[in-house]
């Protein structure tokens, strides 16, 4: 596998006209130092899609989100992520964030990954799909009040057995991977709040990773989502979907 955790962030601006700024601040300097650490093995961070009347299904602390981010790391994975803290705490001490005003951070988690998919059409295999191009990801945050029992087994099995497979079969979708909560960040200098206090396996994270257009694929994906949903042998739903939307890749000078 290609990693034994993921980190992922959603972020909120409160200030719409922070976006060229925060962009240029993450794709040109926080970025690029993390992924110089060792222990980082990919990092990447996407706009979202603004998709018309879906936000209304979303749960308000997420309805906002502008930007996901996401982090692999490499083993040994206490070693790796208190490198990363470690740097996090330095690039405050040179004035350059990650405290940033007006940057509200409604997700700061680490997730173990579940499972990898590729589409058929696609050569590479899961471990190295975070490395192909993409223009874009579709993300689903999912949380399961009782994440081990029956009915979360159930709708697990039809998900990896089902609907990932299924899904698979969009047009522009290129693979994608599972993820299940496991604790919330807990900078050991910078005052983070702590945005999640949820129990191991209470969230679970879907990415699909693009490689066609964001909008058109997203459409799709949601269509597929309600065809195989509305299937007969479909389980009822054990979770409750927090957010779900299409996001974009970031073009360095184009979109800032």
């Amino acid at each position: 596998m290609l990693s034994e955790l993921a980190f992922f962030s959603f972020v909120e601006l409160a200030d719409a006209s922070l976006h060229g700024e925060y962009n240029r601040w993450h794709q040109l300097d926080h970025r690029p130092e993390n992924l110089a650490l060792p222990g980082v093995a990919w990092g990447d961070r996407w706009q979202r899609v603004q998709e018309p009347g879906l936000g209304l299904k979303h749960d308000p602390v997420f309805a906002g989100t502008d930007f996901v981010a996401m982090y692999w790391f490499r083993s040994p994975i206490r070693e790796s992520v208190a490198e990363w803290d470690k740097l996090g705490e330095a690039s405050f001490q040179w004035g350059r964030g990650p405290i940033i005003p007006g940057v509200e951070r409604r997700l700061l988690a680490f997730f173990r990954p579940v499972k990898g998919y590729v589409a058929p059409r696609v050569l590479v295999n899961a471990d190295v799909l975070p490395y192909r191009p993409n223009r874009g990801m579709h993300i689903t945050l999912t949380r399961y009040e009782e994440p081990h029992g029956l009915a979360a087994h159930e709708c697990f099995g039809w998900e990896d057995r089902r609907v990932m497979p299924g899904l698979l079969e969009v047009d522009g979708v290129a693979g994608g991977w599972t993820f299940s909560f496991s604790h919330a960040q807990q900078h050991t200098t910078l005052p983070f709040a702590e945005t999640v206090t949820h129990q191991p396996g209470e969230l679970r994270i879907r990415l699909l990773y693009l490689d066609g257009e964001p909008e058109e694929t997203g459409a799709a994906i949601r269509e597929a989502e309600q065809r195989i949903t509305g299937e007969a042998a479909a389980p009822t739903q054990a979770g409750e979907v927090l957010f779900a939307s299409t996001l974009s890749t970031i073009t360095p000078w184009r979109d800032w």
